[in-house]
């Protein structure tokens, strides 16, 4: 699905998504951090999907727009920059690298909710 992203790689581009919920991860040093599934993204240049989710941490960007438990369903409208990371399994060891190149969006900036759900 990110073969979209591909062709945009670091460009900075607008896109929307749907906001789904609030959840969390572990950083690096073990503590629990606050996350933000955005789902549907769409490049708003080209109209087309792009991916079907993103996770971001909860940054003071997407907390100042007014994201949080309650809101799912609201469309989102932000600014990010298309990078490529890889990912999957390597085991130096036994000389096993099945790692791929895959594309993400990193630093949102310029978040806005376009439609706010009351629920």
């Amino acid at each position: 699905m990110r073969k979209e992203l591909a062709k945009s790689n670091g460009e900075r581009k607008t896109f929307t998504a749907t906001f789904s919920r609030i959840g969390s991860k572990k950083n690096y040093k073990g503590y629990s951090e606050p996350t933000v599934l955005l789902t549907s993204i769409i490049d708003l240049e080209t109209n087309k999907k792009v991916s079907d989710h993103i996770w971001f941490s909860l940054t003071k960007g997407f907390e100042d727009s007014g994201l949080k438990e309650g809101k799912e369903g609201s469309i989102v409208e932000f600014e990010a920059r298309v990078k490529e990371y890889k990912k999957g399994y390597v085991n130096k060891l036994y000389k096993i690298n099945e790692q791929t190149v895959d594309y993400k969006l990193s630093h949102p900036t310029k978040i806005k909710i376009k439609l706010k759900v009351e629920n």
